[in-house]
């Protein structure tokens, strides 16, 4: 518990937590401070090219074996599953209807590719390896949630006008060609065939600025989850809250016995539980967009990116890698 506590605090004072909550509190305080849009645009740019290719390296130096299949099958089973349990926690314990509670149990069981940046930035300040395909894990858990949620809605008859939103024009385009999974897993490949050479001739790029972009995105990060609970002021009630932290407690704990049984490594176990524990909030609004308008934006996405995301990023990734450290001893 004490080596809990010590990793919680550590990762609490380090700049890219605090360099969010400036952002949260400037936004709550009204601050005039704020992030280009296009600035901001091009920092997620940025750091999606630049874990995409580190990731992909790391493939090429480490080759395809049969842990990394299994993995990759094993995320894509969890998003496709985890929108069942948030779903049924949502109905038992909310008043949501059918349409928001679907729209909400996608982004819990996609996930957030910043929560896994900022994981893989602790976990290298912690001294703790990981393996590189873990990108390629979170690129594969983008997607099969959102099917699950749509499959949600057309049992439950709350369809729109007609009997399967899942064949909704577009949106198939909207999921597989979203901007972010174009780039991080096209930087993927392109590291994964340039390997470690290809790694060599932009590491001045992609290595020495990458904490300092991503400090200032979750500054911006902090300041957009700031603005989303002051808006949201009325609608997330406190059982909405507490699913908020409850959903990425049962997600990591599904995580960490799925890791465990793939035998992951510790760095690695502690990514999977990352990314059973987060919630989307770039991918899956786009697709809701297309595929539910019905649901409610202001609810969806101040749970994950106004509560869920402050929650990983403060006490989730510390508690995940302490636990995962404990476990396997590393």
């Amino acid at each position: 518990m004490q080596g809990i506590v010590e990793l919680a605090v550590a990762n609490l004072i380090s700049p890219i937590i605090l360099f969010f909550a400036l952002g949260v509190a400037a936004s709550l305080a009204r601050s005039e401070l704020t992030i280009p849009e296009a600035v901001a645009k091009g920092m997620s740019l940025y750091l999606l090219l630049a874990i995409g290719f580190k990731g992909g390296a790391s493939v090429a130096d480490h080759g395809v074996d049969a842990t990394l299949l299994l993995t990759l099958m094993a995320g894509i089973i969890l998003s496709f599953l985890l929108p069942f349990i948030a779903f049924a926690l949502l109905r038992i314990i909310t008043g949501l209807s059918t349409i928001d509670a679907a729209a909400v149990a996608a982004h819990y069981g996609s996930i957030s590719i910043v929560t896994y940046v900022t994981a893989t930035s602790v976990l290298t300040f912690a001294g703790v390896s990981f393996d590189g395909y873990m990108v390629a894990v979170a690129a594969a858990m983008e997607a099969p949630a959102i099917l699950s949620a749509l499959w949600l809605v057309a049992r439950a008859g709350a369809a729109r006008d007609h009997a399967d939103p899942t064949m909704e024009p577009g949106l198939f385009r909207e999921i597989l060609l979203n901007g972010s999974i174009v780039l991080l897993v096209g930087a993927f490949f392109i590291g994964a065939v340039t390997g470690a050479e290809g790694l060599a001739q932009i590491d001045a790029f992609i290595i020495a600025p990458f904490q300092g972009v991503l400090c200032l995105f979750l500054l911006d990060m902090g300041l957009v989850a700031g603005r989303g609970l002051r808006s949201a002021r009325g609608l997330i009630t406190a059982r909405l809250l507490a699913f908020g932290v409850l959903m990425p407690i049962i997600g990591a704990a599904l995580g960490l016995i799925t890791g465990l049984l793939l035998g992951l490594s510790t760095g690695s176990l502690t990514l999977m539980m990352v990314l059973s524990a987060s919630a989307s909030y770039i991918a899956v609004p786009a697709a809701m967009r297309v595929a539910l308008p019905e649901a409610n934006p202001a609810i969806y996405l101040t749970l994950a990116l106004g509560i869920t995301f402050p929650f990983n990023l403060t006490l989730g990734i510390p508690l995940y890698l302490a636990i995962a450290q404990i476990l396997t001893g590393g």
